[in-house]
């Protein structure tokens, strides 16, 4: 009686799952295991140094190319190991024909997805260059990205013996259902083409959208809209279609920021006074650091009119900085200037006011 046990279990030991006996098992799990083991060592040993000396180098192209590479580069002992399993196991038919193909799906995403990821810091070296901006790189790697994936995807249908031309005949013609529902986001993509191709903006430009739009820092540029962040940080996504029909003012692009101030004085000021006080803001602003000479238009601060209730002056200067904060700065100094020049010269700044006058008249005698 313990015989036929003994028996009954090294038979069932030895026949396992459809034939595959509990050794067979345990052997593909060892090789699963070691698989991972190995992953983990590609990733820690060679991927780590490779990326170490790629940090030593002052281009960061190497950099993002070995990180995109990292995940494709993990996924081939994993593929390894599956074919080892497929070899070591005594499969047939059916069963052969689709470890098989698993393995080679495997070997051929590791092969486009290595391509794929690439190809984003290949097109980001481009994004430097003259011809071509961040923006429009960033586009162009996206579509390759999506061309390689369906490349790719082709190939994995026909491991299968799966026909690509049927599929997509009638994809044509759900693509026209398509287009009929969806012709805003064509549209949107065909604005997004142009707004990239004529250079408007990029990321990282403070731009305005109209004359009293919105006004932020341009984020990123999609394929049906863009993500403007606003100057409080909350993040707007205007289609492209309505960045390409409306007025788009570009701070970034400009080559001087442009200060025009008037600033009014009492009448109380004599001709003197109004001389002395122009040519000391006028000296002040060609003299200081924080000014610049247009070439279009010299600095100057001059009597412009004589208002309802003041003289007014006229003050007009350009900066090279950019940053707000600066201007900021810089117009703080400026004000605190005038306000001495002012002073100094024996003035003081005027408000809006008005006089009445109340006329008597001679009582008569009725």
């Amino acid at each position: 009686m313990f015989e036929e046990f003994l028996n009954l279990i090294i038979e069932t030991w030895e026949s396992g799952i459809r034939g595959v006996g509990l050794n067979d098992l345990l052997a593909c799990l060892a090789i699963v295991i070691g698989s991972l083991i190995a992953r983990t060592l590609l990733n820690t040993i060679v991927i780590d140094r490779i990326a170490k000396l790629a940090s030593r180098t002052e281009s960061e192209l190497d950099d993002e190319i070995v990180e995109s590479l990292r995940t494709p580069f993990g996924v081939i002992p994993l593929a390894f190991g599956f074919y080892l399993i497929t070899a070591y196991l005594p499969l047939t038919g059916s069963l052969d024909l689709i470890a098989t193909n698993l393995v080679k799906m495997v070997v051929i995403y590791t092969i486009f997805g290595a391509l794929a990821n690439v190809t984003k810091p290949l097109f980001s070296l481009l994004g430097n260059s003259t011809w071509m901006t961040p923006a429009m790189s960033l586009w162009l790697s996206r579509v390759s990205g999506v061309i390689i994936w369906i490349v790719g995807i082709t190939m994995m249908l026909d491991i299968w013996g799966i026909e690509i031309g049927p599929i997509i005949a009638g994809l044509g013609l759900f693509s026209v259902a398509v287009a009929l529902g969806a012709q805003d986001m064509f549209k949107n993509i065909i604005a997004g083409i142009f707004i990239i191709s004529e250079k408007r903006f990029q990321p990282g430009d403070r731009i305005r959208i109209g004359a009293d739009g919105l006004h932020g820092i341009v984020e990123n540029i999609g394929f049906r809209s863009t993500e403007v962040r606003l100057l409080d940080t909350s993040p707007v996504f205007v289609p492209n279609t309505d960045l390409s029909d409306a007025q788009v003012i570009n701070h970034q692009n400009m080559s001087y920021r442009r200060l025009s101030w008037t600033i009014n004085v009492l009448y109380s000021t004599n001709a003197d006074q109004l001389r002395k006080i122009c040519n000391e803001i006028t000296n002040y602003i060609n003299s200081s650091d924080d000014f610049v000479k247009n070439p279009g238009q010299e600095n100057f601060a001059k009597v412009a009119e004589l208002g309802a209730s003041s003289i007014d002056i006229i003050i007009l200067c350009y900066l090279e900085v950019i940053s707000y904060t600066e201007f900021s700065q810089v117009k703080q100094n400026l004000i605190l200037k005038i306000m001495e020049i002012v002073k100094d010269n024996g003035s003081d700044f005027a408000f809006p006011s008005r006089s009445l006058y109340v006329e008597t008249t001679p009582e008569t005698k009725i």
